[in-house]
């Protein structure tokens, strides 16, 4: 398969660029500011830790649910109609938070509305992702999407930021919160028009479309999992890894924060080293060969930074620079990829691969913590690295294989 296809011509919406910016910033500061508002008020009702933990979990699985069906919902309602949607119903369940209930009632209740919330948001992750990747002029796709991420990743820090200077269990917060989600949905009532899709007929949907992406673009898919693996889910089993390393508690949380500074400073410059590599006149394999070296270099990095571990047990501090080097490869992986499928795909198709795409990256996400922390607990000093090792070798050999103007 061609990297570009005749569907990328589309025109470039500055407006577009600037409409999805500002929805996405807003719902999530307010989103990043609602769920540990949520969490600190359950655990002042003395609600038992596990529940806890699933009722955040709760809003992945709705993420899971609603991701594989993202391009039929996009099919049915039209993009803009789908995109109002994911912001619309974030905004009535905070809503919905604030009702004067009690007991088993409003845990229901609030079960349910983070359920809710969770599908919305994962519609509008894969709705805005594609959307700036379609918005972008190709030439400055790269620095748009990494721009897009780098903006993303500081909600994360902006959201808490504000609930601690409002109060972390005040009902200020919960409105404050609600106000931004409505913000958001503002912002993405301006969305202009869309064209429409070409292949608003002939593309599949559902699970069809999944698999139809996954044969499209399989190694792209497998980037995908590998950023997910590195910068999301290595970031959680972190402060674990650092307390196993022998680093006192509030040094081990720190590894966190050095993943995060690492995915938040290469994200930006890896999309506009793509812009820059894919323009050069006479490159072999043109802008998609540029992405796909790239993205070579960045599988590189994840496993050289993990063959340091055997050496990080005797020198604590080299934990720093491996966690740096695996949030900021990571990060990139899932930036280029993105960049990747936005150059080839346009419509519904490109609504499906970046669903797929945001599958891979999650389920990364969610194996990572698992499959690490029972590697900490059963070998900590074999099967931690041999597990990490593992899948960055094999994301490497997957890049090291592919060939543009094949599917990758």
């Amino acid at each position: 398969m061609s990297l570009v296809s005749p569907a990328s011509a589309a025109s470039p919406s500055p407006r577009g660029l600037i409409a999805i910016f500002g929805s996405t910033f807003f719902e999530l500061v307010g989103y990043f500011m609602l769920t540990p508002w949520l969490i600190l008020r359950l655990s002042e009702q003395q609600a038992p830790t596990a529940l806890i933990g699933l009722f955040a979990a709760s809003a992945w699985v709705g993420i899971l649910l609603v991701t594989p069906f993202a391009s039929a919902l996009t099919r049915a309602l039209g993009r803009r109609r789908a995109l109002w949607l994911s912001g619309a119903v974030p905004v009535v369940a905070g809503i919905g938070y604030g009702l004067p209930l009690e007991g088993s009632a409003a845990l229901a209740l609030w079960f349910g509305l983070k359920m809710l919330a969770g599908m919305a948001s994962g519609l509008r992750w894969v709705l805005a992702e594609a959307l700036v990747a379609e918005f972008a002029p190709s030439h400055l796709r790269g620095r748009a999407v990494g721009l897009f991420e780098t903006m993303v990743g500081a909600t994360f820090v902006i959201g808490p930021l504000l609930l601690a200077a409002v109060g972390p269990s005040s009902p200020q917060a919960l409105w404050l919160s609600v106000a931004l989600l409505a913000v958001g949905l503002g912002w993405a009532l301006r969305v202009p028009p869309l064209p429409p899709e070409p292949d608003a007929h002939d593309a599949h949907v559902g699970w069809r479309g999944v698999w139809a992406a996954l044969r499209a673009h399989p190694v792209i898919m497998a980037a995908g999992f590998c950023g997910g693996f590195f910068e999301s889910g290595l970031t959680s089993i972190l402060p674990l890894y650092g307390v196993a390393l022998g680093l006192g508690a509030a040094a081990a949380a720190l590894l966190v924060s050095a993943s995060g500074l690492g995915s938040a400073m290469w994200m930006l410059p890896a999309g506009a080293l793509a812009d820059r590599m894919g323009r050069r006149p006479g490159r072999r394999g043109g802008a998609g060969g540029a992405r796909l070296q790239l993205m070579r270099v960045c599988a590189a990095v994840t496993l050289v930074a993990t063959l340091i571990i055997p050496w990080v047990a005797g020198t604590p501090w080299l934990a720093w620079p491996v966690a740096f080097l695996w949030g900021g490869a990571g990060g990139c992986l899932y930036t280029l990829a993105m960049i990747d499928i936005g150059a080839r795909e346009r419509g519904v198709t490109l609504v499906n691969s970046t669903a797929v795409l945001v599958m891979a990256y999650t389920l990364g996400g969610v194996l990572a913590p698992s499959l690490a922390g029972a590697a900490l607990q059963w070998a900590p000093r074999v099967g931690f690295p041999a597990l990490l090792t593992a899948v960055a070798l094999v994301c490497l050999v997957l890049l090291a294989r592919a060939r543009t103007g094949r599917r990758i």
